[in-house]
């Protein structure tokens, strides 16, 4: 099936099946949030390590987007977004039936691998259905963008349906139905271009920038329990920067590195990722500690809990499609940005005034609904802004890093959050003031990340007309090929 060629219908049916994509691989990352206490208890997890069940997911992912967006060129984007759901299928699969912490977090971490493959694919699939139209470009650009923070708040309310109804296995097992279906639709619905790209993969970037990255993670997750002056603290964080400087310098010499540095010698490209990264290390501790907040201080049980963030979910959802790009188009994606984060923070700022004794109606939906209307308002123009500032040679490059951007800062910032609400209390299951204590600590510090975003966004992007068409160099002809490449 040619994309010039392809029915109108057929192709939106494929943006709702790339939309799915990346609603599942985000909600992946959300899920689990409920059913945490739960899988504690089952699994032996302790309160500071429990944040690996979303760690080991988002390091895989993360640290392997680049090389999934590599081998999606060499081998063709629908071939890679096959590929990738098999592999979310197994790993969901060991996931749902671990019964240690060391298989859970296996699976885990194969479910990373298998969404590092699908969510490149999925982007660069639905440049090359929709990059021939701007129009039509912005209006799936929009949708696609929606999926994600929307399947991460939607998340915590479907694994509060599971976990309350079922068991917890089953934010795990819901997966695999769900991955039988893309399987069998894709062939159909899919273009088959794409591939072709000559040349080698570089496996030792790969490697390293996800060590690099995971041991980071790993030092900051530790700091509390065995101290932020040990030994194994500074020698891990030591060891993981030494890791992403090796990535660093065989970007540099390789002739074809996962990530050519000179790409972020781009305008805009460096400033707009960098409000991404900011953006994830901000939003996902917010709703990791927001959710134990409910369960653990609140003592909402799993479905409460997660139904009391749905709001969240509808104005994501309404903020996206409907406010964000009328709002871009008046004022411009750097104004928007800078908002965007603003808003967010305060949102943040309201959520660290909680109490032990709180509500879900004082302490919680006023500043959640804040911090979503934040999210909604910011994400959408920076992600344009980083994938439109980019060459139409560099814009699948450009696309995997956004989605990495987004991902790393995520692992980063709850990996610091953890730290300091564990620092604060929040390693106190039964204390309800010491938890609050930590949580509040958590969400004051993701609105000091989230509001140093607002700050940088507005130093370092530059003003651009409005109503700028994301991705606007995809109105040339050879856009569709440029962006599949990598």
């Amino acid at each position: 099936m040619s994309v010039s060629s392809s029915p109108p219908a057929r192709r939106w049916w494929a943006l709702a099946l790339i939309a799915l994509a990346q609603f599942m691989v985000i909600m992946d990352t959300s899920i689990i949030g409920v059913a945490l206490p739960r899988m504690q208890d089952d699994l032996g997890f302790s309160q500071q390590n429990l944040s690996w069940v979303f760690n080991a997911y988002v390091v895989a992912f993360g640290g392997l987007l680049l090389l999934g967006g590599r081998l999606a060129d060499l081998f063709g984007a629908r071939r890679l977004f096959t590929a990738g759901w098999f592999i979310l299928l197994v790993g969901s699969a060991v996931a749902g039936a671990a019964g240690s912490v060391a298989v859970e977090l296996t699976g885990r971490a194969v479910q990373g691998v298998g969404a590092a493959l699908i969510a490149p694919a999925a982007l660069t699939l639905l440049m090359m259905l929709f990059g021939g139209n701007p129009r039509e470009l912005t209006k799936a650009l929009a949708l696609y963008g929606a999926a994600a923070p929307a399947g991460g708040t939607a998340g915590v309310f479907l694994g509060g349906v599971i976990t309350e109804y079922v068991s917890w296995p089953w934010v795990f097992y819901i997966n695999i139905p769900i991955a039988v279906l893309a399987l069998v639709a894709a062939p159909a619905l899919m273009p088959a271009g794409g591939a072709g790209a000559r040349g080698s993969i570089d496996v030792l970037g790969a490697l390293t920038v996800t060590l690099g990255l995971g041991a980071l993670v790993y030092a900051i997750v530790r700091a509390p329990e065995v101290g932020w002056g040990s030994a194994e603290t500074w020698g891990v964080m030591a060891a993981g920067l030494v890791l992403l400087g090796v990535f660093l310098a065989i970007q540099a010499a390789r002739r074809e590195p996962l990530m050519p540095l000179s790409i972020f010698r781009t305008p805009n490209l460096g400033a707009a990722n960098l409000a991404q990264l900011l953006l994830g290390g901000a939003w996902i501790p917010m709703w990791f500690f927001l959710n134990l907040y409910l369960q653990q201080v609140l003592d909402y049980s799993a479905f409460p809990s997660g139904a009391a963030l749905l709001p969240m979910t509808v104005l994501i959802m309404i903020g996206m499609i409907a406010l964000a790009p009328r709002a871009m188009a008046r004022f411009g994606p750097k104004a928007m940005t800078v908002t965007g984060l603003l808003v967010l923070a305060a949102g943040m700022g309201w959520l660290s005034l909680v109490r032990p004794d709180g509500t879900f109606w004082v302490d919680v939906l006023p500043a959640s609904l804040v911090a979503a209307l934040g999210m909604s308002l910011a994400f959408i123009p920076s992600l344009g802004t980083a994938i439109s500032s980019a060459r139409p040679e560099e814009g699948g490059l450009a696309s995997g890093i956004v989605n990495t951007s987004y991902q790393v800062g995520s692992a980063l910032g709850l990996a610091a959050m953890t730290a300091i609400a564990s620092a604060q209390g929040a390693d106190q299951l039964g204390n309800l003031p010491a938890l609050t204590n930590g949580f509040s600590a958590a969400f004051l510090g993701a609105g000091v990340i989230v509001l140093a975003g607002a700050v940088l966004a507005a130093v370092t992007l530059r003003s651009s007309r409005p109503a700028p068409e994301p991705a606007a160099a995809t109105d040339r002809p050879a856009a569709r090929d440029a962006v599949a490449g990598h």
